[in-house]
């Protein structure tokens, strides 16, 4: 069974529900989920999942600090571990929506592959937003499993 992590940071719960929606479609198409917070995320649940989602609210245009934190504390871990293991962004904002630049921006440091563009949701999902989230993590899992 692949295995799916689904890092996220919120502060209002809009970006919690969005990771919530992934790991639904991910275990929906039978991948194995963990999901954690950013500050709750260690290095090595990036070295042991197939595929990751990478989730934030925008903060002035960048990743809110709990997901930044994570990718601080992994990098130097994980480094030339996780070359092209597979990954997709998902972002909520109040209309902005640029911090998935910073997410992806910092995913090519890791040397993720993207796998689809990144998920934006203006508010709380809901509707079309969470058949979107849904799929993701469907399209995560199909990755995982390759």
């Amino acid at each position: 069974m692949s295995k799916v992590l689904v890092v996220y940071c919120s502060l209002s719960g809009n970006t919690k529900a969005a990771a919530e929606a992934i790991a639904a479609g991910a275990k929906g198409a039978g991948a194995q989920v963990t999901l954690k917070t950013g500050t709750e995320a260690q290095p090595q649940d990036l070295l042991e999942c197939d595929a990751v989602a990478l989730g934030s609210y925008d903060a002035f245009s960048y990743m809110g600090g709990g997901l930044k934190d994570f990718l601080d504390r992994a990098f130097y871990p994980t480094q030339g571990q996780v070359a092209d293991k597979p990954y997709a962004a998902f972002v909520t904002h109040g209309g902005g929506g640029k911090a998935g630049q910073s997410i992806e921006s910092l995913a090519k440091t890791f040397k993720l592959k993207k796998i689809a563009p990144a998920v934006l949701i203006t508010g709380k999902p809901e509707g079309q937003a969470i058949t979107d989230l849904k799929e993701l993590g469907a399209k995560l899992a199909a990755a995982a499993a390759k």
